[in-house]
Parts: structure tokens; sequence; C-alpha cells
């Protein structure tokens, strides 16, 4: 069996590898190790073999890993699941970056509630790019006037985009929907500074999002090994 360093190590690969056929650089898409559900020793194996940046999508549960490895100064939280607008002080408080803001309350908020003494949240505004009502993001038709929100909170960097691509699509429809994403992220990123960052792309369409500008993939049954998800 596969140690998590090991695992991690082959991911990084796996990055790479879709990077050259890309004709891209390879450090120029970053690796979120996303791990959720997973206790602190797995994120610590993660941790000594070189990993830096976490996702995690339940908020009690992030926070209370983000206190726990305090100690670690260049560790990097990011919050990716949904955030009820009772949580966005705790994760403004604890989290590096947000990157599942969908609607102006939850940026108003996140940006009152963000400490002065904390550099200013970087945040992704997720995009429901595919339009399926089963997941969070705000449309495209509304994505603009999110944008323009966001940019205007002095507490709050917006860096992009984060979607979540339908499941199982056709290989033309997986075309279609990063290319449109992609055809977005680069109409913001030539006009917004620090707008540097498109979050898509999972063990399963890792290499297509990479082909189509990816900047950040989120990863981790394939680092962590299958999830154990909390009970009720």
């Amino acid at each position: 069996m596969q140690t998590i360093a090991e695992r991690l190590n082959s991911a990084r690969k796996g990055i790479d590898k879709a990077a050259t056929s890309a004709h891209r650089p390879p450090n120029s898409i970053k690796l979120l190790a996303v791990s959720k559900t997973k206790p602190v020793s797995d994120i610590m194996e993660a941790y000594e073999a070189g990993q830096r940046m976490f996702g995690e999508n339940y908020v009690q549960e992030g926070v209370e890993k983000t206190q726990e490895l305090a100690h670690l100064p260049d560790i990097e939280w990011h919050m990716i699941g949904p955030i009820q607008s009772n949580k966005t002080k705790i994760v403004a408080e604890h989290f590096h970056w947000v990157q599942s803001v969908d609607r102006e309350k939850i940026a108003r908020r996140l940006n009152e509630q963000r400490p002065s003494h904390l550099p200013p949240l970087n945040v992704c505004i997720q995009v429901n790019i595919d339009d399926e009502q089963s997941k969070s993001g705000v449309s495209v038709d509304e994505l603009d006037g999110l944008i323009r929100f966001v940019t205007s909170q002095e507490r709050l960097q917006l860096r992009g985009l984060m979607a979540i691509p339908k499941a199982n699509p056709s290989e033309i429809q997986q075309q279609q929907t990063l290319a449109k994403l992609k055809e977005i992220f680069d109409l913001y990123h030539t006009s917004l500074s620090n707008f540097d960052t498109l979050s898509v792309g999972m063990s399963s369409d890792m290499t297509q999002a990479i082909q189509h500008g990816s900047t950040m993939v989120r990863i981790g049954t394939a680092i962590f090994g299958k999830r154990d998800y909390p009970q009720g």
C-alpha cells in the first residue's frame, strides 16, 4: 500500500505530465490537497512530504484543523465548501483562501469579519458553469455583478474563479464547458490585478482542465485514500 508521500509524488508527476502535454510550465499549476474528513496525522504526513496547500469542505472540521496546526507558519488553508452566513466569522478568522464565494451576502460578511491584523482574505468566486440546480455557484449571467461587488470590498482580494463541472460528461461537453470557463477567466484576468487563479480539475478531469488553463487542481482521494464521511 502506497504512503501519502508516495501518492502525493504521483499526483505531482501527473500534473507535470499534463502540463508538458499542454505546453505549459509545470510550476504554473498548483496542487491543492483536499483533506476533508482526514485526520491531522494525514495532513502532517503530506506536509512533511512538501505539501503546503490544503482544502477543507466542512467549516467546523476545517477550523479545528487550522487551530491544531497553527504552529506551522507556512501552511495555507483553503475553504472550498459551501458556507452558511452564520459560519462566515470563523472562516474569515482562520482561512487564507475562500474558493466558494457565490453571493454578495457571504462576500460582505467575510469582508466585515476579516480580522484587521490579517492580510485581506483571498477569494475565488464559485461559478456554476453548467447551470446545475444541484450545485452551488453564481450563474454566468450574474458573475459580473458579483465580481464588481467583491472587488469593492477592502478586506477581500479577488484571486479568480472556482468551478466544479458536470460529472461524467461526454468528451465534447467537457471540452465546451472548460473552454467556456477559460474564456470567462481570460476576460477578467486581463483587466483585474491579482486575478490569477482558475481552480478547476480533480483526479478524474485534471488533464483536461490543465489543457484548458487551470492554475490549481484539487485532489483528495488520490492523495489521502477513500474518505470516511462524517455522520449526521
